[in-house]
């Protein structure tokens, strides 16, 4: 008998004994060591902080949590398990802890973030953590959920943040790992579709879910998950589901102004502002600890037109990608954040002083793809007839595109956002003379 498929939470799951229902139509079951952790406050912190963040200054209906992705991420977690637990070659790596440590760290993998994680890390600012470390503040220590996880799991939760932040190097955690944040991970495969339901989209929907998990298989060393050759549409279609998701939410302009709005503001006052206390706290007191920050300074209209009682979003003056303006695209994408900052500054001071305006010091904001580049979608192929594996990118034409170039390339343009109350005036052709002259360098 397969003893991997003996656990409580995989029984469940099959029978849909126990079960709590998430959108859309997903069974994740609730045994009594699942609702130990859930109910935990450390978990229960989740349910006020929202997925998606900004996104929804745009997107009304994305105000998902980050506790609805993580059951989720649980169910999706459970269903990979159920069709390699059938493999032998994966029963070989994985015994029944193991597996168990598998099914805690999807659940618990999104622990650490703090609201409006990603653009903060994005400016990679220093004494910054990333979200997975901040994760250790909650699994260390004598918090409730550590608790729970020793004494209803047998599960140290040194382990669970090992699986989140790499310590060990085994064929089993890197096995582990790939599951948990890989190129065809549970994360992906939740988010992707939870956040195309939530904006009103169906770009992130449009890929066979199903056939994509049962082509999984391990990779020719057995540390890493592979795809048999049936699931090549499948994850064609994934990757192109990630490219559109990006292009048209995460990376559409007014997003990005929301977005760049943030960032500007934070870095101007998280100086004065007690970065213990934000990023445990929930969505509603960092928005609080924001505004008290920003009152009296020259961010106030940022945050405030983000988060105040009417929303004024930056208005955008002028887009440059690779392909069509690389000079501009390749002096400002990739560069520290502090220097889109400096850029900003400069370019409002130039302005000022050439056209004979007065922008005040926030007028302008210059949003670029950050330093680091999205993870190449590298996984291997398997053909069972031909016993051999390949890369996907070699086999397929859309991913060796897609995966490779087209995020940061094209999805990802350099931005020059103002205040809607300055467009018309840096729309005369003297501010679009001296704008151009600036941002390519003919200064």
């Amino acid at each position: 008998m397969n003893d991997l498929l003996d656990i409580p939470e995989l029984i469940n799951l099959s029978v849909g004994r126990g079960i709590v229902r998430i959108p859309v139509e997903l069974d994740v079951p609730f045994t009594p060591r699942v609702k130990a952790l859930v109910d935990t406050p450390e978990f229960q912190r989740l349910r006020r902080i929202s997925q998606l963040g900004l996104v929804s200054r745009v997107y009304p209906g994305a105000t998902h949590t980050r506790f609805e992705h993580a059951l989720g991420v649980f169910h999706h977690t459970l269903k990979y398990l159920l069709h390699l637990s059938k493999d032998e070659r994966f029963r070989g790596v994985m015994d029944r802890k193991s597996v168990e440590l598998v099914m805690v760290s999807g659940l618990l993998h999104d622990l650490g973030h703090w609201p409006f994680c990603h653009p903060i890390e994005d400016m990679k600012l220093a004494g910054l953590p990333e979200h997975e470390e901040f994760a250790g503040r909650f699994l260390l220590g004598e918090t409730e959920l550590a608790q729970v996880l020793k004494t209803e799991w047998g599960i140290e939760p040194r382990d669970v943040l090992d699986v989140l932040v790499k310590k060990s190097d085994t064929p089993r955690m890197r096995l582990i790992r790939s599951l948990i944040s890989g190129p065809i991970d549970v994360d992906k495969m939740d988010y992707l579709d939870r956040d195309s339901l939530h904006c009103g989209v169906p770009y992130g929907r449009n890929y066979d879910r199903s056939r994509l998990i049962e082509s999984l298989v391990l990779n020719e060393a057995g540390d890493g998950l592979a795809l048999s050759v049936k699931g090549k549409t499948a994850a064609e279609l994934m990757v192109f589901a990630r490219y559109v998701m990006f292009s048209e939410v995460y990376w559409h302009h007014a997003v990005r102004s929301a977005t760049s709005m943030f960032a500007r503001a934070f870095f101007e006052l998280f100086d004065k502002l007690h970065l213990g206390d934000f990023f445990v706290g929930d969505e509603a007191e960092c928005i609080a600890m924001l505004r008290d920050a920003a009152e009296g300074t020259d961010a106030a209209v940022l945050v405030e037109g983000l988060f105040g009682n009417q929303r004024v979003l930056y208005k955008r003056l002028a887009e440059f990608s690779s392909d069509q303006h690389p000079e501009e695209y390749e002096r400002l994408a990739h560069r520290p954040f502090e220097q889109n900052v400096l850029n900003a500054r400069e370019l409002v001071e130039t302005l000022n002083r050439e056209c004979g305006l007065q922008l005040s010091k926030m007028a302008i904001l210059i949003d670029a793809p950050p330093v680091h580049r999205e993870v190449e979608f590298k996984i291997d192929l398997y053909d069972a007839r031909e016993k051999n594996y390949r890369h996907l990118s070699d086999a397929s034409p859309v991913v060796d595109a897609l995966a490779k170039k087209q995020f940061d390339s094209y999805v990802k343009k350099v931005r020059v956002f103002c205040h809607p109350d300055v467009k018309m005036v840096l729309s005369s052709e003297q501010a679009r003379h001296v704008l151009t002259g600036f941002l390519r360098g003919q200064r």
